[in-house]
């Protein structure tokens, strides 16, 4: 049996060589998203492209993330469980403004 942990992404999204998205998580493993079955390499450019251009965003979101954990951080909110309640609320967050994507 398996514990499910949050695994935060050590570096961005790539495509490997057979079509996947995937990205390295903190704990060394590569984890793939995968890539929807009907698309093609036109598809696979402009997703990547998408990505690409979010990249320095996604840096910041980050780096933003790692500085409310060292903030919040205390004898009675753990590190392990701010990042599950940072996550959480993000989840939730984005489901409520865009719900037609969940």
């Amino acid at each position: 049996m398996t514990e499910e942990h949050p695994i935060t992404p050590h570096a961005g999204p790539t495509l490997d060589g057979e079509g996947q998205l995937s990205y390295v998580g903190d704990d060394g493993r590569r984890y793939v998203m995968g890539q929807p079955p009907d698309s093609d390499d036109a598809g696979s450019d402009r997703l990547m492209d998408g990505l690409r251009s979010g990249s320095m965003l996604f840096h910041q979101i980050e780096g933003l993330c790692r500085q409310w954990l060292a903030m919040v951080q205390t004898p009675e909110l753990d590190q392990r469980a701010a990042l599950v309640l940072l996550l959480t609320t993000l989840e939730t967050t984005l489901e409520q403004a865009h719900p037609e994507s969940f």
